[in-house]
């Protein structure tokens, strides 16, 4: 086994026996030869688009089948032997296709000519002789830019399976992860072309996260401002996780009327600002955190638990049979549900004691997506005018359980009143129910959303730098992001794509770099790790 694509890894190099995220080697290698299955299918995708063969299928499912090889999708064995064996069979496809009409049938390339075992362990054995840590007469430096590519594709998959499942395509996404994928496979580029390769998988995963932002936005309404408990309601009860707005809407609709409070969990918390999710009178508020102390949460939790996207952390026997999951996402001896039909959980929730009393937890605020910020923004711009606002704090990203994330629950704390602190994605679950007061009417925390709400931030960064006739590089504006897996990976790539300078990276760099692609990107972001809070804010703040 070897697995370095997120930050949890083993000793912050690889993980080696088991995945940190209890990812066995099995299912490693399996998500190995899935992409390199994958890798042929595109050379034969890309060879359609060039001699005009229709391939109405194969952009998506080289998306899904790139996304289920992400950090804490998909660990079931069986499905990926599904997902191999699927590939070639639209590769062969396509090839037939293809020569009949005239284009390049036959590539020279192992992946285009793999042929799957016919047994597991087979299939296990093949997967291991594709392993990222293969024997390369590469320069590691191109190794390494090869890899960030990589996990920035598994990112910007992930983004448009979101956006696609809302209704909301661009073939231009489908045809650069073929691209990508393709061209990780050559040998015949130099340094420069690399980090073309690697800044274009940061233009496409704006794009990516536009795309999905016109989905959530244009079926859910714009977020607005909202006050979410923390505590419960008397009664039975369901809990979704993940980041689906899609899955999570079909719940509310098909357990209305039926008793049952739904609650969010990790990254669903913004969820309650979507108007047409908000609008449910049995969705009440938000159970749990993300990384920290989810076994405790879910062992405890009373009802059912619905995860969609992503698992975060191996289920425990004592609760694995209250959890189903949906679409790409699996674990052995979980129920899945396939489509939208959600009884298998509802009934599961109607079967379970659910809550003995209503508690109370306190409150925190949702909603602050762009629409929400720009709204006010001549007030925000008078207070930094009037200097009642001195600086802004973007601290975001992901959560995790490796030591090292209090960084960001203490740099929180000590930023100084006179500070805004945006924040998105699950990274915020070390302090997002810290109360921090408001600046003239404007709240000091200020929660944008999802990791992919980046694009609003994006925007909100943009606007502001418009309104103050400046570059975003200009603004009173610090960025101090936490990263976990490869979503956050293509999110970075794409802040280099816009030329954000000077952000902090933490809790560790990722394994995958070298020293000298590192001192690439000091040189022209000017890019460097979290130190201490305390020497973070005066290097910042003076």
């Amino acid at each position: 086994m070897f697995c370095y694509q997120c930050e949890q890894t083993a000793k912050g190099k690889a993980c080696t026996a088991i995945g940190v995220c209890g990812k066995t080697g099995d299912v490693a290698a399996l998500q190995d030869l899935l992409i390199h299955a994958v890798q042929g299918l595109s050379l034969y995708a890309m060879e359609a688009r060039q001699c005009g063969v229709a391939t109405p299928e194969t952009g998506l499912f080289i998306c899904e089948a790139t996304f289920s090889t992400l950090t804490n999708v998909n660990f079931d064995a069986e499905r990926f032997v599904t997902l191999i064996n699927k590939t070639v069979q639209l590769r062969e496809g396509l090839q037939a296709k293809i020569r009949a009409a005239g284009g390049k049938s036959d590539f020279s390339e192992p992946a285009a000519n793999f042929t799957p075992a016919g047994d597991l362990a087979g299939l296990v054995k093949q997967g291991e002789a594709v392993a990222l840590n293969k024997e390369s007469s590469e320069n590691p430096d191109i190794v390494s830019l090869k890899h960030i590519l990589l996990f920035g594709l598994k990112g910007v998959a992930a983004y448009a399976d979101h956006a696609r499942i809302l209704g909301q395509e661009d073939d231009k996404v489908y045809a650069f992860i073929e691209e990508g994928l393709t061209s990780i496979l050559r040998t015949d580029l130099g340094l420069e072309q690399w980090i073309g390769l690697v800044l274009k998988c940061g233009e496409i995963n704006l794009r990516t996260m536009e795309l999905l932002d016109a989905g959530n936005t244009g079926t859910f309404g714009h977020p607005v401002p909202t006050m979410v408990p923390l505590g419960a309601r008397k009664g039975k009860a369901m809990l979704v996780s993940g980041h689906d707005l899609k899955d999570l809407g079909a719940i509310l609709d098909q357990t209305a009327g039926k008793g049952i409070h739904v609650y969010t969990h990790g990254e669903m918390l913004p969820c309650h600002g979507y108007p047409e999710l908000k609008k449910y009178p049995h969705f009440h508020g938000h159970y749990g955190t993300a990384w920290q102390n989810q076994a405790k949460e879910f062992a405890e939790f009373p009802g059912a638990i619905v995860m969609t996207t992503n698992c975060i952390q191996k289920p425990k026997d004592s609760y694995k049979d209250n959890i189903f999951t949906t679409g790409l996402v699996g674990w052995p001896g979980v129920s899945h549900i396939a489509g939208k039909d959600f009884r298998p959980a509802i009934d599961k929730a109607l079967a379970m004691e659910g809550f003995p009393a209503d508690t109370d937890k306190g409150s925190v605020m949702v909603g602050f997506a762009r629409n929400a910020v720009l709204g006010v923004a001549d007030k925000v711009i008078d207070a930094v005018k009037n200097k009642a606002i001195r600086h802004f704090f973007l601290v975001a990203g992901c959560d995790g359980a490796k030591p090292g994330r209090n960084y960001y629950t203490e740099i929180v704390e000590k930023i100084p009143q006179d500070c805004v602190v945006l924040t998105l994605a699950c990274g915020k679950f070390r302090f997002f129910d810290k109360q921090l007061g408001d600046i003239g009417g404007i709240p000091r925390l200020l929660d944008v959303g999802q990791c992919n709400d980046a694009y609003s931030a994006i925007q909100i960064a943009v606007a502001l730098a418009n309104a103050f006739g400046c570059g975003v590089n200009d603004l009173p504006l610090s960025m101090i992001l936490s990263w976990y897996e490869q979503k956050a990976v293509a999110i970075l790539l794409t802040l280099f794509y816009l030329g954000i300078q000077d952000i902090r990276l933490g809790p560790s760099l990722p394994a995958f770099v070298t020293p000298n692609v590192l001192d690439v990107l000091v040189k022209n972001f000017n890019i460097k790790p979290v130190a201490t809070p305390d020497e973070d804010l005066k290097a910042i703040l003076g």
